[in-house]
């Protein structure tokens, strides 16, 4: 009998200007976004190597690296998806994900459902399974002083035969 199992996942991402704000596939109006290779969307790199994590496999970087130019600016959400899949394709499904965003900017709560709905149906999930929480770092360190935004996130994932 194959038993359940849990993974965590984290990424933070320096805030830079002139790029599109996008967290948890949602896109935020403002004028900085984060730095990275794809749209650097954190929580969702963050989900993504929880599940990878969880199904034993190599990390996020692993699957789609950051040298190729495939990947470049590419919609986190199309990764998510393809994690998804790949979970599924060795026999795995997703039971839920529980995910903490930490940034002092832009405001998180007013997109906290968006952003719940977008990764549900990146994932083929119920919005029910999709737990987010957004908090700050009380000025503290990078993240605190608004330098940065970062993730953490857990998942549980089950064998396909389990119910």
């Amino acid at each position: 009998m194959t038993l359940p199992r849990i993974g965590h996942g984290y990424d933070i991402h320096r805030v830079v200007p002139g790029r599109p704000m996008v967290l948890g596939g949602v896109t935020f109006p403002v004028d900085y976004g984060l730095d990275g290779h794809s749209d650097a969307d954190c929580l969702t790199h963050a989900i993504c190597d929880a599940l990878l994590g969880a199904a034993g496999l190599a990390d996020i970087g692993h699957f789609f690296p950051n040298t190729d130019a495939a990947f470049k600016n590419i919609d986190s959400q199309r990764l998510l998806q393809r994690v998804t899949r790949e979970l599924a394709d060795r026999g795995w499904r997703i039971g839920n994900v529980d995910a903490s965003l930490i940034a002092e900017r832009p405001k998180i709560a007013p997109k906290l459902t968006a952003m719940k709905e977008a990764l549900a149906a990146s994932m083929e999930l119920d919005v029910g399974q999709i737990g987010l929480k957004a908090t700050t770092n009380e000025g503290a360190d990078d993240i605190g002083r608004g330098e940065a935004i970062a993730a953490h996130a857990v998942a549980i994932i089950f064998p396909h035969e389990s119910t």
